[in-house]
């Protein structure tokens, strides 16, 4: 069907048939991991979703190359169809890759992005776990109190430019079939400029704090927590700029490197169970009320904090939390 296709369609046919080839399988993976989800009964907040045709003109381009669709020879990429590109490498390959993405950022920037086989670099042993509790108050809250993460508000800082150059762009925004002037261009490009520093902010805030806990930890007891939930609900700008999600995968990646134990626990019921004793609340607690009390062992601690707590023992990495003893935050004994 390509090969039909490249005959009938010039601009088709003017690119390299392997980037093509590759789109039209990861379009295929995409659509039957969407149909298995479906036929499987999935949730539709875990539910792969269709796959979406991109029209031409406006999508970004981003192309797959395979193996023997690119080489590399003198620090230069070599891609099919006789294209040369000078690379500016921000680390070196540990081996070769199997394939590479070329793509473009709303900038106009490109980047090569090559897959290689994950490396494995062990920490030395620390004999300390942590329980991570994700919230919109502070990012993330541990059971320890050093290594708790602070709600930044990198987007509310950059807000009030923001809707500057979006104010511009509003008064300069072309009819429909027109091109846009200069002014709406430069104005588009300060959007996509300060959105690019806003997430880098948080990615480089995210892997600093991911690798400072996976450095002082052995074990790492995460809740799996998925906060498309929040997109509606009164606190969506405030979940966005947390950035829940780009956080707990930037620490589940720092951890896999370093050979650390991640431990994903269910979210249910985190904030109504006790710590200490393992009961249960009879109803929810409000946003608003940030101390936990057990009505059952009479424990009071705030509620982040209790939540963190019950992640360790969930995970079992905690187990004098569940008899009442005095949680000290080392690893298990192995048994006799």
């Amino acid at each position: 069907m390509l090969t039909d296709a490249r005959k009938g369609t010039a601009w088709l046919r003017e690119g390299s048939s392997v980037p093509q080839q590759q789109l039209v399988r990861d379009f295929g993976k995409a659509r039957a991991k969407a149909q298995k989800d479906i036929k499987d009964r999935v949730p539709a907040h875990r539910r792969a979703g269709m796959p979406r045709w991109k029209k031409k003109r406006e999508a970004l381009p981003s192309l797959n190359y395979t193996r023997r669709g690119f080489r590399l020879k003198g620090g230069r990429l070599h891609l099919s169809g006789g294209i040369v590109l000078t690379v500016v490498w921000s680390r070196n390959l540990p081996t070769a890759p199997s394939s590479v993405r070329v793509y473009q950022d709303t900038l106009g920037h490109w980047y090569c992005s090559f897959v290689v086989p994950a490396e494995v670099l062990p920490l030395p042993e620390t004999g300390r776990v942590i329980g991570v509790d994700w919230g919109v108050r502070e990012t993330a809250t541990t059971t320890s109190d050093a290594h708790d993460l602070p709600h930044a508000q990198h987007g509310r800082t950059a807000a009030q430019k923001l809707g500057h150059y979006q104010r511009m762009m509003a008064r300069r925004k072309p009819t429909k079939g027109k091109p846009g002037s200069n002014g709406h261009e430069a104005a588009k490009r300060q959007v996509a400029k300060l959105h690019k520093k806003v997430a880098r902010q948080r990615e480089d805030r995210a892997r600093k704090w991911a690798k400072r806990v996976v450095r002082d930890h052995d074990a790492l007891a995460v809740e799996d927590f998925r906060p498309e939930f929040l997109a509606r609900t009164t606190m969506a700008r405030k979940a966005a700029d947390a950035a829940i999600g780009a956080t707990k995968a930037a620490l589940i990646e720092r951890a896999r490197k370093h050979g650390r134990a991640v431990h994903l626990v269910h979210p249910a019921h985190t904030t109504m169970d006790c710590a200490q004793c393992g009961a249960r609340t009879k109803h929810a607690l409000p946003l608003s009320e940030r101390t936990y009390t057990c009505t059952a062992c009479g424990a009071v601690s705030p509620r982040d904090k209790n939540s963190a707590q019950v992640m360790l023992v969930r995970a079992g990495l905690d187990p004098a939390g569940a008899d009442r003893g005095s949680p000290g935050g080392a690893l298990p004994r192995p048994a006799a």
